[in-house]
Order: structure tokens, then C-alpha cells, then sequence
């Protein structure tokens, strides 16, 4: 741990809890980021959320999320940047099946159901409704363990209301 007293950040040892590898910051062309990602069940209420930095892609993120979360028997809605061959096969592999648009640009595209696709503002929605907390649209908290339980706090307040 580090000393709390000023100046504290001369104080930290590489790689202890304060120093900012740990606290999923990462920075891109907009900045300093973190992402929040996310799955909601069908009528967008939150089931499963964890935190990545800003810089790291989504579909890495993907197969984090979906070990999490119990698959069999659910048709699972994505964009397609979680198109990819390991996480299709992942959803298959656990029992569900999967409605994901293919890339215009892959050599072997599936065929997917539009109409089903459109339910996927739902969590397109779920986010919104997150944002709304200003905590987690702003994110306040310097230490990721903190910012998440914020977004666990914002989800609980979501299923109660």
C-alpha cells in the first residue's frame, strides 16, 4: 500500500493498488478513458458488468464478460465487432445461440436475424440509463475497485426501479 500522506504519489511503489496500471485507465485519441462493459437480459435490466481501459477493443472484453453470465438456451445479441470466430464459438460452446451481424468485409459471412438484431438497443439503453448517475457518467473515483462499485450501485438502483 501506499503512504497517504502528501506527497503520496512520489510514494508508490510500482505496481501497488494506486498506480494507475491497476485502475483500467487508458488513454486514446479522446483522452484518459475507461469502458464499462456490460450484459442485460431481455428486458435490459444489468446482469453482468466489469471495467476495461479505454484503449483495449471490445471483443477482448467479450469472452470476460459471457464466462460470467449463463448462456444455455439465450440468443445472445451483439455488434459486429463481437463477430469474431473464438466468441461465436465460445456462445455455442456454453449452449446458446447467437445474433450477430458479420463484418462487411469477412471472406465468410452467417446469416443472422435483422429483426431480432434490433431488441440489441437494449443495451444501448441500459448505458443511458447508467449515465445518468453522475458519478459513473463522469467517473469521480480515481480507483477502479471504487468507480465499479459506483456501477454496481447504479445497477442495483436500476433493477429496484
Amino acid at each position: 500500500m501506499c503512504s497517504t500522506s502528501a506527497p503520496a504519489r512520489h510514494r508508490c511503489k510500482k505496481g501497488d493498488v494506486d498506480s494507475d496500471v491497476n485502475q483500467h485507465i487508458g488513454i486514446s485519441r479522446g483522452g484518459r478513458t475507461t469502458k464499462i462493459h456490460g450484459v442485460c437480459d431481455a428486458l435490459g435490466n444489468p446482469i453482468h458488468t466489469h471495467l476495461s481501459a479505454g484503449n483495449i477493443h471490445d471483443s477482448k472484453e467479450a469472452e470476460t464478460a459471457l464466462v460470467d453470465v449463463l448462456l444455455e438456451g439465450t440468443t445472445v445479441l451483439g455488434d459486429k465487432a463481437y463477430g469474431s470466430k473464438a466468441i461465436r464459438d465460445l456462445i455455442t460452446l456454453a449452449g446458446a445461440s447467437y445474433c450477430i451481424p458479420p463484418k462487411s468485409n469477412d471472406k465468410h459471412p452467417w446469416e443472422y436475424d435483422r429483426f431480432l438484431y434490433k431488441e440489441r438497443h437494449l443495451v444501448e439503453c441500459l448505458f443511458q440509463k447508467l449515465k445518468q448517475f453522475r458519478g459513473v457518467a463522469t467517473r469521480y473515483n480515481k480507483l477502479a475497485r471504487r468507480f465499479l462499485a459506483c456501477v454496481q450501485l447504479a445497477c442495483i438502483m436500476i433493477w429496484l426501479a
